[in-house]
């Protein structure tokens, strides 16, 4: 095994820094009506068109060569469950043992080029998700995770490009913190050196963007990546990663290993060079790999950076004054979005009793008007949920709404998987607040809500924060100001993105860092600086100018 400390010390010449750049102003990627009858629909759906025309093939990808395993799955489309969208390797203990050693002999020439040439490698990538592979990158999304144009574009295309150039506006902030104060004949200063080892970077199906945030965040500050797929995202990941690639990311930086979660997570966690987990996904996936990196603390070179977004059960709770269409549309947004398969859905609605009837009339007429079926077809604003074994939760959800003695069904509660996963959008009402459909993270398209008398807000308030163990994403909706201000004090802890007459999910990167606390992650906040701050270990510098002419101190005299 090549240790991190002979590899350092064989490294390369380290390349001088001979200017000090300024980045190109770093905004916002646009995003694109796609209208009917525009250019940007009518390329979008040739590429859609193109790339469901045929089977796929995604292999691994070890210090820059592909590898096949005979170990070949299948990512079918879910809205067409017959189609197989690709076939992918399958990553086995040898694979994954070759894919360590290359990310550690990669480090020492990677972490050795000058952030400025990092970073220029990540703008790059920005531009080809945004220009040249914008296309193909979204129809990869909405046919391997069933998003619709609208849910590809703020993901695949802005958010992805969004993340890449905001993590290197970060990057350039993070070496520029300096020490304010230097002693006369002294000069002081910071470095922030990757981590000593490799990352695990493993990813959902629900976002693309989060996949290349997942990886390129920790390459970008020095380090190099370990990146395990979703198995229901591998074809959207690996056209990501072939643009990373084609940006210039060099071999060995970041792995591409699709495999088994429990065998790599496990042979990974067992390596003595493993330096942090960046995780998204389930609070109960999470909670169990803490718990097997603390097994083998004793292990480690270094205390491994854990970083984790999971789950949430986030809220809406309409205040008495609130406007009724504002939360009738936002909570029909924020709840039935990309089928709720968002971290931040919303899926607890809180109603004061005088606003009931129009809240409901207006929710209930909102949700059977949703039109639904194939990503293909750009009206439907809902498609399929990913997968069956998604689907079976999410039904036997819904069933236990109708067969519970304290909920109703007011809309939904229709399915079908004949063809694809499809699930209507689906509100229950309860007069019990802590049934299950209000306490436990479903992500689908359900959404629970409880009618409370307008002079007991105080005590749902309390329930808010009661009811479950998350803290990710919620929203007021009042437009009487103290009591906006008055609840957003009482619920402080509940939400780690909270959001006032806005719906609860939509984080957009530069303008609200995304994360939750309590169950639901470390709140390391993605787009921000707060995030790469994790995957660096700062070194402090002092030198002197002016040699001593003894030991003593006057206090000696």
């Amino acid at each position: 095994m090549i240790h991190a400390t002979s590899r350092a010390a064989a490294a390369g010449i380290r390349v001088p820094q001979i200017g000090t750049f300024r980045l190109p102003d770093i905004k916002n990627e646009p995003t694109m009506d796609y209208a009917a009858g525009s250019s940007e629909r009518q390329q979008l759906m040739a590429a859609v068109k193109e790339m469901s025309s045929k089977k796929h093939h995604v292999p691994l990808v070890i210090n820059g060569k592909e590898v096949r395993t005979g170990k070949v799955l299948e990512q079918v489309n879910p809205g067409n469950k017959a189609q197989v969208l690709c076939t992918y390797e399958n990553a086995g203990p040898t694979e994954v043992a070759a894919a360590i050693e290359g990310a550690l002999a990669a480090k020492s020439k990677w972490e050795s080029l000058p952030i400025a040439d990092r970073q220029a490698i990540f703008l790059r990538a920005a531009d080809l998700v945004a220009t040249k592979h914008r296309y193909r990158l979204m129809a990869a999304s909405m046919l391997g995770q069933g998003k619709n144009i609208w849910q590809a574009e703020i993901d695949a295309a802005t958010e992805s490009a969004d993340f890449l150039r905001f993590n290197v506006k970060y990057s350039s902030e993070i070496y520029a913190q300096q020490p304010p104060c230097n002693a006369a004949g002294v000069w002081n200063r910071s470095e922030y050196r990757p981590l000593e080892g490799f990352v695990y970077a493993v990813s959902p199906f629900n976002f693309t963007a989060i996949g290349v945030n997942l990886a390129a965040a920790p390459a970008l500050m020095g380090n190099t990546v370990m990146w395990k797929p979703s198995n229901s995202a591998v074809l959207s990941n690996y056209v990501a990663y072939e643009i990373m690639r084609e940006a210039g990311v060099p071999d060995g930086v970041i792995q591409f290993v699709p495999g088994d979660a429990a065998s790599m997570t496990k042979q990974i966690f067992d390596h003595p060079e493993f330096a942090s987990l960046h995780f998204t996904g389930s609070t109960f996936v999470f909670k169990n790999m803490w718990k097997q990196i603390a097994s083998n603390i004793d292990k480690y070179r270094s205390y491994p950076r854990i970083v984790g977004e999971t789950g949430g059960k986030n809220y809406h709770l309409v205040h008495p004054s609130a406007d009724i269409a504002n939360v009738v549309n936002n909570t029909i947004r924020g709840a039935f979005e990309f089928q709720g398969q968002k971290c931040s859905a919303c899926s607890r609605l809180y109603v004061p009793k005088s606003k009931w009837a129009q809240i409901r009339d207006g929710l209930v007429a909102a949700a059977e008007s949703i039109k639904q079926g194939p990503v293909t077809d750009p009206a439907n604003f809902m498609g399929p949920v990913i997968n069956q074994a998604a689907y079976d939760k999410i039904t036997n959800y819904i069933e236990y709404a109708r067969n519970a003695s304290d909920c109703e069904i007011i809309a939904g509660g229709k399915y079908s998987d004949s063809e694809g996963f499809y699930i209507r959008p689906t509100i229950v009402v309860t007069t019990d607040p802590f049934t299950k459909t209000m306490k436990e993270e479903i992500f689908g398209p359900v959404l629970t809500v409880y009618v409370y008398e307008d002079t007991q807000i105080d005590s749902v308030v309390d329930l808010v924060g009661e009811t479950t163990p998350y803290g990710l994403t919620g929203a007021i909706f009042a437009e009487d100001r103290q009591a906006a201000v008055d609840l957003g004090t009482r619920l402080l802890h509940t939400a780690g993105n909270f959001y006032i007459n806005d719906k609860c999910t939509g984080a957009v990167v530069g303008q609200q860092p995304f994360g939750g606390a309590r169950a639901s992650g470390t709140n390391d906040k993605p787009g921000s600086a707060g995030l790469l701050q994790r995957f660096v270990s700062p070194r402090s510098v002092k030198e002197n100018m002016v040699p001593i002419s003894g030991f003593t101190y006057p206090s000696n005299q």
